[in-house]
Order: C-alpha cells, then structure tokens, then sequence
C-alpha cells in the first residue's frame, strides 16, 4: 500500500493534480517482481498523458484470486507465469494476453555472502552449512514453483538422488514469504543469506547472485520439453482447489479483464508498455523484454495487434 501510495502522490503532484479532468486511476494489478519496472512506466505514462497509474503488486496466484474470489478487477494484470491466465482466469475474466517479457532463476545473496560456485558442487554451500536461505510462496507465486521446480530438475540433471528434498530442507517454511520482494528486503537487512528469486529482481536491488546451467534455470525456450518434466501441485482457483503447473521457460504476460471499469484507459497503457518507449523503459529497469511480444487468445484490442 505504502509503495501504491507514493506513486499516486508523486504522479499527482508532477502533473498539478491527479490526472486529466481529474480522472480516478489507472489499476494495475502486477506481480511483485514487476513492480518496479511497471512503476517506472508508470511515471512516464503519467507524465505523457496526465493518467495516474496506480500499480498493486503480489504475488501472481495471489493477484489472480483477488479477481476469481473476491471479485476485485483491475484495469490491467501483469503476471509472472503467463500460464496463469488459461489455468485460472480465461475465459470467464480474461479472453486474450500479451507475452511480453522473459526472465531466469538465480540465486541472489546477501552482500557479505560468498559465492556458491566457489565450492566444488553449488548446492555444498546451500546445504552444509547454517546458511539461511529464503523462497516464495509457490502458492502465491510463481517464482516459489519454480524455485521447487529447480530443485527437482538440478536433482535429475546433475544425477544426485535425494537432491531436490535436501535443497527443500535447506529453506524451510520459517524462510518462506509471500513474494520475492520481501526475499529481497530479508537479504538487504542481513536476515537471509541466500533467496531464490528471479534474475531481474536481483538486479534491480543490486544484489549479487549466481546463476545456473539453463538446464535448470528455466530461461530457455529450447529446453521447454525438458522444463515441462518436471510439476507441482499449487492452490487453485476455489478454495480447497488445487492445479498441476508444469515447467516452462518463464515467460510474462498481460492482460485487461473482461469487467475492467476502464478497459480503454487500460489498452493505451498497456499499448504505451507494448510500445517501444514502453519496453525500452521495462528493460532500464532490468527486465528481459520481448522485442516482438506475443498475442494470445481473441479479443485484444487492435491497436495491439503487431
């Protein structure tokens, strides 16, 4: 809320009051490790059009429920597993998405940490030693399944039976959190020494991490038949529910609910983003932006249409 709060002010402020003809904000709903990229087009937006855009970030899963249970539906959501549209919201919310961006697993670590390639095997430094090691929620979000997916692919990759349970063990419940921000906030203070997170938060909280053979980091797209040997069971939809995610490259997706209060403020937002200022603005701020994104589903508007 504080970080929802500050963008509205500073928008407000910038512009000599809070949009054009005092219109209410734009609402996006954006995974955590979008926010700060979506933030910063955000500002722009705002001072191109004098349309405040209020971004509201959680974790994927977390934001896709919001709309399925709860019945709170933004202008625009931005996810981090694009699978989340078909699996929880298409078709009764949302119709189509935009692939629009990539990203990769690492390992990010607290700024007095070593590096964990220093060792003979990666994985000695995780679990020999007192090391304290965060992940996300993979009921929430996206990057916490697939922390769990790594696992189980650095297990099968690197011919180590009993791997994937001990990388398990290494970061227990008391280390999990809601979304990679919070992971992020943990290591800054000192209260984590390793998190599993995405490549661009990392970066864009200037942490030191290391990276991993693409065998497991889930960022190629030509080993997308061998990501997708490996699932995990998350929450569904519905309480109680629960649904089967497979790997896959991770991909970013977008999209403008079917019942958005204002579906055509969110298409030029999310054409302002799709735009080459708008991708040029996502990457300043770390993240692996598509030089040609993605259409999937019917109904977007035309003006997306490549």
């Amino acid at each position: 809320m504080r970080y929802r709060a500050l963008l509205l002010v500073g928008a407000c402020l910038g512009l000599m009051g809070c949009g054009a003809g005092n219109a209410p904000p734009l609402v996006v709903f954006a995974a955590g490790s979008l926010a700060r990229s979506l933030g910063a087009a955000a500002d722009s937006f705002a001072a191109r059009t004098g349309q405040v855009v209020s971004v509201e970030p959680a974790g994927s899963l977390d934001l896709a429920r919001r709309i399925t249970e709860l019945g709170q539906v933004p202008d625009v959501i931005a996810l981090a597993d694009e699978d989340v549209f078909p699996k929880l919201l298409m078709p009764a919310h949302v119709t189509w998405y935009a692939r629009f961006a990539r990203n990769r697993m690492v390992l990010a670590r607290a700024a007095d940490r070593p590096s964990v390639q220093a060792d003979s095997g990666w994985w000695q430094a995780i679990m020999g030693s007192a090391a304290r090691v965060g992940r996300s929620d993979p009921d929430l979000d996206p990057g916490g399944y697939r922390a769990l997916m790594l696992f189980d692919l650095a297990e099968r990759h690197l011919a180590r039976p009993g791997l994937a349970a001990s990388l398990l063990a290494a970061s227990p419940p008391k280390y999990v959190r809601p979304k990679s921000a919070e992971l992020v906030a943990l290591l800054q203070a000192g209260e984590l020494d390793y998190a599993w997170m995405y490549e661009s938060s990392a970066r864009g909280a200037r942490l030191p991490f290391d990276t991993f053979a693409v065998a497991i980091d889930l960022s190629r797209e030509a080993d997308s038949t061998w990501y997708a040997t490996s699932a995990v069971r998350v929450a569904g939809a519905a309480r109680g529910d629960t649904i089967e995610v497979r790997g896959a490259p991770i991909r970013y997706g977008l999209s403008i609910p079917i019942a958005a209060p204002r579906a055509a403020a969110g298409a030029k937002f999310v054409e302002f983003l799709l735009s080459e200022d708008g991708r040029r603005i996502l990457a300043s701020e770390y993240l692996d932006v598509l030089a040609r994104p993605m259409i999937v589903g019917q109904g977007a508007p035309a003006s997306l249409n490549p």
